[in-house]
């Protein structure tokens, strides 16, 4: 092997040491509750550099089922460089909890260049998804590789990233309907968390006056929620929401007593008067009425859409009025929404099992699917959905055109629907805000689905975080194309509203959302000019929004 030349290696040693001596850092960053410091590392041997700052107090440790207040501030420098506990929220079993009710805080990744550090950057606050059952700020984790982490946005759209906790389950969104215990200590959560961005990031080199909120499922849900919310004026300029909004039929929990008389029964609480339920759950094991709501997945009465239920409520202050009434406040709001064409696969698989076994058969199932999902609107609302889902199938439909129609249905229902009324109240409504719509169709890459499943739900999120270049042995080139190109668009947006213009090329140009064109992105690994399409699945929306509301309510599904 050849020796090295002490000139090569004084050489090197000077590099390495200047390398040291340039690393654009924050260091010790002055926040409203004191000093912080975080880590700062640097991107491969030559690359720049990021600074990572994990675990902000952005509120007080919370106490049970009341509202988040200002965190007191500490002494000293904070260091910030490990992630905090998840709120107090059951395990996947539901015969355990994980997390702990101290779990108010946050993360940021701050792109640097090699030299100086970055100033007036535009910033994205991520609200994770879960039911509002579960979910954590960083996300799930294997080997140290967090599905949440935000390095990869940061750096290749060259914005800043933040990731929050919000209490979840019961501690998070129980509610008595009225004053006694109002609920949304949740999305209160979310709230104050933004508020401290707004207040502190221009610290971190983040530019206070440039904010969009994004998340996914329950999150997106939650985005949508914020949006609309008076309180979080003037805090974001920009919304993106993936696989949920404000009016899908499970985000709004309408009879909320029900379920705080039901979690009060479990704990040994009163339940004759709300003061009395309210004061006994404060005083409550918060491990124990964590517990006290289980989430049925097997042997259900009803599909599973309609049994989350412990989810946001009206409370006439955070959300004053229902959904619909309240897209004045985000006129001027820049807003991406969109679905994974097939976001019902997951719901719909737990719903019918036979969906995902090549071998068993659906057919006698499917009406009563149908009957479940409608139950709002009777035997009329059942036949008719029915009808026009299976108008194509034939005397012999095949099976797998069976079961690609109930995740169809399942996907329109849960997600699709909503999201483009939801879309088109934010154009009606919109002053200076934009309005663009998407559909994620990248097939999923779950090996134990059969081969005509598409994108399921939540499978955009290893794209958005950038898992393809993270990962790279687990994925394929073209994800990695699929990946650059969706935080792109997403960073772009941040940066101008625009997804088209900003710091990063996009493949194809992606018009606005219009009630004349009605376009959308179809985004997939394969981008290109014939992905920009228009009137997404117009006939059923058309049936959904025309035909299907009109019908008389004969119950109510949640």
């Amino acid at each position: 092997a050849r020796t090295m030349p002490r000139w090569e290696i004084l050489c090197l040693a000077l590099c390495c040491y200047l390398g040291v001596a340039w690393a654009a850092t924050l260091g010790v960053v002055r926040t409203e509750g004191g000093f912080v410091e975080g880590e700062n590392k640097q991107l491969g041997l030559f690359g720049n550099y990021i600074d990572i700052f994990r675990g902000i107090p952005f509120a007080a440790p919370p106490n049970i089922l009341e509202d988040p207040k200002p965190h007191p501030g500490w002494q000293g420098t904070l260091k910030a460089t490990e992630f905090q506990n998840c709120c107090m929220q059951t395990t996947l079993e539901q015969n355990d909890v994980r997390g702990k009710e101290d779990c108010l805080y946050l993360n940021i990744w701050i792109p640097q260049g090699k030299k100086a550090v970055s100033t007036n950057l535009p910033v994205m606050v991520w609200i994770y998804g879960g039911a509002f059952l579960i979910g954590e700020a960083e996300g799930t984790n294997f080997r140290n590789n967090y599905l949440y982490d935000g390095e990869e946005i940061a750096v290749r759209g060259n914005v800043i990233v933040v990731t929050l906790n919000y209490r979840v389950g019961p501690l998070g969104f129980l509610s008595t309907g009225d004053s006694n215990m109002p609920g949304n200590y949740g999305l209160k959560d979310q709230h104050m968390a933004i508020a401290w961005v707004k207040r502190n990031i221009k610290a971190f080199g983040g530019d206070p006056d440039n904010i969009t909120i994004f998340g996914e499922s329950a999150g997106a849900t939650s985005v949508s929620l914020q949006i609309l919310s008076p309180k979080n004026a003037g805090l974001f300029k920009r919304a993106i929401s993936q696989s949920g909004v404000s009016l899908c039929s499970w985000a709004i929990q309408k009879d909320p007593l029900y379920w705080a008389k039901k979690v009060g029964q479990q704990v040994g609480c009163p339940t004759g008067n709300t003061k009395a339920l309210a004061n006994c759950l404060r005083a409550s094991d918060p491990k124990a009425v964590t517990l006290a709501y289980k989430q049925q997945l097997v042997n259900l009465a009803s599909p599973l859409v309609h049994t989350l239920a412990i989810t946001p409520v009206i409370d006439g202050d955070f959300l004053p009025d229902v959904p619909e009434k309240l897209f004045a406040n985000a006129a001027d709001i820049d807003y991406i929404a969109g679905v994974n064409n097939m976001d019902g696969h997951l719901f719909a698989g737990i719903d019918i099992p036979a969906i995902n076994s090549p071998l068993v058969k659906i057919t006698a199932n499917v009406y009563d699917f149908v009957k479940g999902l409608t139950a709002d609107r009777g035997e009329r609302g059942a036949k008719l959905t029915y009808d026009i889902y299976t108008e194509l199938w034939g005397n012999n439909p095949d099976q797998e055109v069976m079961k690609r129609t109930v995740v169809d249905l399942s996907t329109d229902y849960i997600f699709l629907i909503p999201t483009q009324w939801t879309l088109n109240l934010h154009l009606r409504n919109a002053r200076r805000g934009k309005t663009y719509s998407y559909v994620f169709s990248e097939p999923s890459r779950m090996p134990i689905y059969p081969s005509w499943v598409g994108a399921d739900h939540a499978d955009d999120l290893q794209y958005v975080f950038g898992k393809p270049f993270a990962t790279p042995l687990g994925y394929l080139p073209k994800h990695r194309t699929l990946s650059a190109a969706m935080i792109a668009y997403w960073t772009n947006f941040a940066r101008t509203g625009d997804p088209n213009t900003g710091y990063s090329e996009v493949p194809v140009t992606w018009l606005p959302y219009t009630t004349e064109g009605g376009y959308y992105l179809d985004i997939n690994s394969n981008l290109n000019y014939d992905s920009v399409k228009q009137n997404l699945r117009s006939p059923f929306v058309n049936y959904w929004n025309a035909v299907y509301l009109k019908l008389p309510q004969v119950a109510t599904t949640q």
